[in-house]
């Protein structure tokens, strides 16, 4: 990854780390829970993620220090993610997104509907 000191927007290099498909959805449930989550809890409040995909969103997550792993050894072995102090960082951004979206969701909705209106005129 390039330093975001030079580029022309400062949150480019960082935008697919923080907003890929299922960053935020992961990141929230874990900051909703607040504790240790098994993989099987998530699949079951994210399903319409596949396993595959939340499998490699949580590695990419563990990856880039926003996700811990815990693993328990036994039988069956168990496996607990965590959102990390990193991770908390990020809670107000997305707490601020959450707000904006709820405020002007519509507006964009509205916008939309015009602009299709239009095109199909």
């Amino acid at each position: 990854m390039t330093g975001i000191a030079g580029d022309a927007c400062p949150i480019g290099p960082v935008m697919e780390l923080l907003f890929g498909r299922w960053t935020a959805d992961v990141l929230w449930v874990l900051d909703q829970d607040g504790g240790r989550v098994r993989f099987g809890e998530l699949q079951r409040r994210l399903p319409d993620i596949s396993p595959k995909v939340l499998s490699h969103t949580l590695r990419q997550l563990e990856r880039n220090g926003l996700v811990g792993r815990t693993h328990h050894p036994g039988v069956p072995p168990r496996v607990e993610y965590a959102a990390t102090p990193l991770a908390g960082t990020l809670i107000p951004v997305y707490d601020a997104l959450a707000d904006w979206s709820r405020a002007h969701g519509g507006e964009v909705l509205a916008a939309q509907a015009r602009y299709d209106a239009e095109e199909s005129a």
